[in-house]
């Protein structure tokens, strides 16, 4: 089950699995599993590599059919099995960060993230939070706009996670 709330944050998805939250967790904080379903539907994750630790990195290649994408997470607080917070920024080979490679208007570079894993009856829920960080006005618009676009993305995302889970 997954539904969607814009209060405080821009961005907010939440969803629930049926896994008990230190393996929801794990899924999420090791780089043998992240890379087994994080993305969008239809993509494979090619390259990772993590450092996870407050100011470590993980850093990805995703292909979406034909497409080659990179993003970047940088770990700005880390509560075992609780709470992640991440810088997000699409990026370059190297790791730097560039703006949204598809997008048509201006794209804020970096993005503050924030999942909450709260656990009931051995079901977890994990909540998904993002903003534009230091964006302008006009880069701010252009993450409203995209809303739609993304619960799409972190829909289909957390339903890849959730099938991962169920198959562990």
């Amino acid at each position: 089950m997954t539904t969607h709330d814009t209060t405080g944050w821009l961005f907010t998805i939440t969803h629930e699995f049926a896994a008990p939250r230190e393996m929801v967790w794990k899924a999420w904080t090791e780089r043998e599993q992240l890379m087994k379903w994080f993305g969008p539907k239809g993509s494979t994750m090619t390259t990772a590599n993590m450092d996870f630790r407050v100011g470590g990195t993980f850093h990805y290649c995703q292909h979406i059919g034909n497409m080659e994408m990179w993003g970047k997470f940088t770990y700005r607080e880390i509560i075992p099995p609780q709470k992640l917070v991440w810088m997000f920024s699409f990026s370059d080979q190297s790791g730097g960060a560039i703006r949204h490679p598809f997008s048509k208007t201006p794209w804020p570079l970096q993005m503050l993230n924030e999942a909450l894993f709260t656990e009931n009856a051995l079901k977890t829920t994990v909540t998904v939070k993002s903003r534009p960080f230091e964006a302008t006005d006009e880069e701010s618009q252009s993450f409203k706009g995209a809303v739609g676009s993304m619960s799409q993305g972190w829909a289909g995302t957390l339903q890849q996670l959730a099938e991962y889970l169920a198959k562990k």
